[in-house]
């Protein structure tokens, strides 16, 4: 198998996305900027009111480390994505999604069962709203995960999404493990709000004594510490972790470490969906310092990328696009 500087781990999902209306939300009682989950038969009734009403943006092999995977891999570096899919139609396609990203991926991804769709809601005001059943990445474990990459990467890579399963975490733990014998350092994301509100205990169990680099959004920060402002909240994640970034979407970002502190604005631009941003976001950031870019250079870079996914509907860019934000950017520092 091929070298990779970024393994990462997370929960495969086929995003079906749809532009929705602050009523609809209402009226199917779905709380806005959160993921809910829930079971086949309702997320099946759901996207039957979805086609009937609103409107159809498309469809894409999603999840948020492998978004963040995407991100990476299209701006110049080597990427690995351990998952579980289906042995099913969308399964294929949703390996072959990330094949075509030149994401590498493994056979023992593909088992019995049903691959996992994602119900993404992107209201008026940008929000995204996501409706998620796992099907068979409930039951990620450590047997699906080829670790043999994960021995020569730079980085692994964890998506917080993966605190709601006690198999995934298992699995998460063991990569830690090969991390730490191999000098590999490790990344996680809060991901979610929900994540931090109901999954608080996995959050905790992955983290464990600490990560390498820790992100997470303003109010996932606030509200993981129980804090009432960033300060606070940055004393806390910093006593457990080595470099901690604040995602603060148009404010822009605030690094931390034991010898810097920063913030940097946002860009403008005209906001249509905030999906993926912070997957991009964290993508971007990695890339950047696998790369040898100061902390300030990966966070512009980032804040660049991520400004420009919420500028279009979908999680990520095209391929193509990412390469050209990295070349003017580097024109731009040179």
């Amino acid at each position: 198998m091929a070298t990779v500087d970024l393994f990462a781990i997370g929960n495969a999902l086929i995003d079906q996305e749809f532009k929705v209306s602050d009523e609809f939300l209402a009226d199917v009682g779905l709380q806005k900027g959160t993921m809910q989950l829930t079971e086949g038969d309702t997320q099946a009734a759901l996207y039957g009111k979805l086609l009937a009403s609103q409107e159809y943006k498309g469809q894409a092999s999603g999840g948020s480390a492998a978004n963040t995977a995407v991100a990476f891999s299209a701006l110049g570096g080597r990427a690995f994505y351990g998952c579980r899919v289906g042995h099913d139609e969308l399964g294929s396609i949703y390996l072959q999604g990330l094949n075509d990203a030149d994401i590498v991926t493994s056979e023992k991804s593909l088992t019995e069962g049903v691959t996992g769709t994602c119900m993404v809601l992107i209201s008026p005001d940008t929000e995204r709203t996501m409706h998620t059943y796992l099907g068979i990445t409930t039951a990620l474990s450590v047997d699906q995960i080829d670790f043999e990459p994960l021995k020569s990467a730079k980085w692994l890579y964890i998506e917080g999404y993966l605190s709601t399963s006690p198999s995934a975490r298992q699995a998460v733990m063991h990569a830690r493990e090969i991390a730490k014998a191999h000098g590999v350092k490790v990344a996680l994301s809060l991901s979610d709000p929900a994540m931090v509100q109901y999954a608080r205990e996995g959050l905790d169990e992955m983290i464990a004594d600490g990560v390498d680099l820790l992100f997470c959004n303003e109010q996932e920060a606030l509200m993981y510490t129980a804090t009432e402002t960033l300060e606070a909240a940055f004393q806390v994640l910093k006593a457990k972790n080595h470099t901690v970034v604040i995602t603060q979407s148009a404010k822009g970002a605030t690094v931390s470490t034991p010898s810097q502190h920063f913030h940097l604005d946002g860009r403008r631009v005209t906001a249509i969906d905030a999906n993926g941003a912070g997957d991009a976001f964290a993508g971007a950031f990695l890339f950047a310092l696998n790369h040898g870019m100061s902390l300030e250079d990966a966070a512009q870079l980032s804040i660049l990328i991520s400004s420009e996914v919420v500028s279009q509907y979908g999680p990520r860019l095209d391929v193509t696009t990412y390469a050209t934000l990295l070349t003017n950017f580097q024109t731009e520092c040179a």
